[in-house]
Order: C-alpha cells, then sequence, then structure tokens
C-alpha cells in the first residue's frame, strides 16, 4: 500500500473506527491492528461487520454496496476495507 497523506489517514481512520467497534469483542491487542490485520483474528463477526461498514460509511459519506457476504469473501484484512474505501471515495469525489 502506498503511503501518501490521505491514505495514511485513511488507515488511521479505519483502525480507529476498528477499535472502536471491536471493543470487548476482541481477544486481540487492538494496538497491534496493522493494514495486515486479517478482519477474522478481531473476533468480528457478521454484525460486527455490518455496523463497522456503516460507521465507515456515514464517516466518510459514501454508500458500501455489498452484502455481508461480500463483504467477507472480498475483505480478509484491514488494507482490503481500506482500499474498498478508498476505491468509493474517489467515485464520489
Amino acid at each position: 500500500m502506498e503511503g501518501t497523506g490521505v491514505s495514511d489517514k485513511l488507515v488511521e481512520e479505519v483502525i480507529a473506527t476498528i477499535r472502536k467497534r471491536a471493543g470487548a469483542a476482541t481477544s486481540a491487542d487492538c494496538e497491534e491492528i496493522t493494514v495486515a490485520t486479517e478482519l477474522t483474528s478481531l473476533g468480528l463477526d457478521s454484525l460486527d461487520l455490518a455496523d463497522l461498514l456503516w460507521d465507515l460509511e456515514e464517516a466518510n459519506n459514501v454508500e458500501i454496496h455489498m452484502n455481508i457476504a461480500d463483504a467477507w469473501s472480498n475483505l480478509r484484512t484491514v488494507g482490503d476495507l481500506v482500499e474498498a474505501l478508498r476505491t468509493l471515495m474517489a467515485k464520489v469525489s
């Protein structure tokens, strides 16, 4: 993942949102979340993922059009989530 100011801010925002949403649901150390962290390792279930996607939609004024089954199959890592969000944001601007 290439590092630009915008990208770094987006990564930080996504990780902060995951930390907030995962909270007690995760056994992983939330301080250790990186773009390589697998979403399943965070203890997030499908409802948590849906809530996380909603939070990211609201924060970035985008609409994420995917059902949860697609999300689980296409978004394996935090980096995948960041890239998907970045692509949506580019389409909006």
